[in-house]
Formats: C-alpha cells, sequence, structure tokens
C-alpha cells in the first residue's frame, strides 16, 4: 500500500509539472501553439527573427537540444523546432531564452498540419531526429518519411535543399533508404554507425537527450542525408 501511495503521488507531482510548463511557454516569445503560428507563412525570417535568413526546420524536436544547438553552431540560419508535446518544447525553448540564442523559435503543431504554417520553398533543409519510428505496418502512413510526408517536404524545401535523418531505429532508417532508392532520389550520405563513421561532424555529433541515452546502452545510430525532388516523375 505504502508503494501504491508513493507512486501515486509521484503521477500527481509530474502531472502538475507537465501543467506549469504548458502554462510556461504560453508566455514564452520564442513560442507559437497552434493557431498562434499561422500569422508567419511565408514570412517567418521577417515576422519573428527579423532577418532574411534561411529557415531551417527540426520535426519531431522533442526536448529542442538539436534546434537550440544548431542555432548556436550557425547564427547566419534560423532554425525553428517542431513537436506536439509542450512539456517537451519547453526545456529548449527555455535553454534558448536563458542563453539568449534569438535564431531558433519552436511550434506546437502536429506535423501532419504543416502546410498550414508554412509557404512554398520557404525551407532551406529539414531534420528529422528520433521519430517515433512507427514499427507497426499498419502505421505505415504515421511514419514521418512515408509518401504523404515526403510530397509535403517537397512542397516547403526550396530547390536544393537538404533533408536529413537521424535514428536509433534500424527499421525505419531501412524503410527510409529502400524508399529513397524506389522513389530515385539522390541520397548524398549514408551510414547504419554514424558515430563509427567518417561522416561524423560538430553538427552531427550534437546529441538529443534521447540519442544518449541509446548510445549509453550501446545502440547504433543510423544518419542518412539526401536531396529531395522538388516533383516526382
Amino acid at each position: 500500500m505504502p508503494q501504491l501511495k508513493y507512486k501515486a503521488k509521484q503521477y500527481y507531482f509530474m502531472g502538475k509539472d507537465k501543467l506549469r510548463k504548458f502554462a510556461e511557454i504560453g508566455t514564452f516569445e520564442n513560442v507559437y501553439q497552434l493557431e498562434e503560428g499561422l500569422v508567419n507563412k511565408g514570412n517567418w525570417s521577417k515576422n519573428h527573427f527579423n532577418n532574411d535568413n534561411p529557415i531551417v526546420l527540426e520535426l519531431a524536436c522533442g526536448k529542442g537540444e538539436y534546434s537550440v544547438n544548431m542555432a548556436k553552431a550557425f547564427p547566419d540560419k534560423n532554425f525553428i523546432g517542431i513537436d506536439y508535446k509542450g512539456n517537451r518544447i519547453w526545456m529548449g525553448a527555455k535553454a534558448a531564452i536563458q542563453e539568449s540564442v534569438k535564431n531558433v523559435a519552436f511550434l506546437r503543431i502536429q506535423i501532419e498540419d504543416i502546410l498550414a504554417y508554412f509557404s512554398e520553398s520557404e525551407v532551406s533543409e529539414i531534420w528529422i531526429t528520433f521519430p517515433d519510428p512507427q514499427p507497426q505496418v499498419s502505421r505505415e502512413k504515421k511514419r514521418l518519411t512515408y509518401d504523404r510526408f515526403l510530397d509535403t517536404y517537397r512542397i516547403l524545401l526550396e530547390d536544393g535543399g537538404f533533408m536529413h535523418l537521424k535514428t536509433d531505429n534500424d527499421g525505419l532508417y531501412q524503410y527510409t533508404f529502400e524508399k529513397l532508392e524506389g522513389l530515385g532520389e539522390h541520397i548524398i550520405a549514408n551510414t547504419t554507425d554514424l558515430y563509427h563513421s567518417d561522416l561524423l561532424d560538430d553538427t552531427l555529433s550534437i546529441k538529443t537527450y534521447y540519442e544518449k541515452k541509446y548510445l549509453d546502452v550501446g545502440k547504433n545510430i543510423n544518419y542518412l542525408k539526401w536531396l529531395l525532388k522538388k516533383t516526382v516523375v
């Protein structure tokens, strides 16, 4: 019985913490939630960042470490981390405010709705970092590298815009690799073991919260970089 009471108390405080974070991101100037971001469509660089620098998206950004650290490394680019879970976004947004990282923002939406928030060719690069692999065959359409998502990225990306995938899930990597090959996309770089490859650089060395956990237990990290054609013949 005491153990059950302890767990109940633990869940109570976890719930309160989530509510606190949700309330707090509502006051952050670098976070747009749902309809709030619609006004920036086609003008993210000017409206939010007050410049004309290229826009880079991180999809399924989680706690936002990748977006924040890339923003620090590339001050001449604007970064937007996208996720639906506000209590996760809170961490990256809070860190960016505390560290005065001005070239990063966060958008809390469902990725399926992304075309309502960005204009055609408004984005220069897209990163997909450790998304839910949706391993069940019945959930293939939910994978962020499924056809309908790739078609969405074609619209968002400017000509010559790069795509990146980092994942611990071997199945998602193989699925994506085979799909890109089947579509005739230009795969620029790929590895099933990033941290033991020649591809590793300062940008790819940035680690998310989950990535650190995977590496701690000896999991390999897969990486793909490709050039997505604007149209499919």
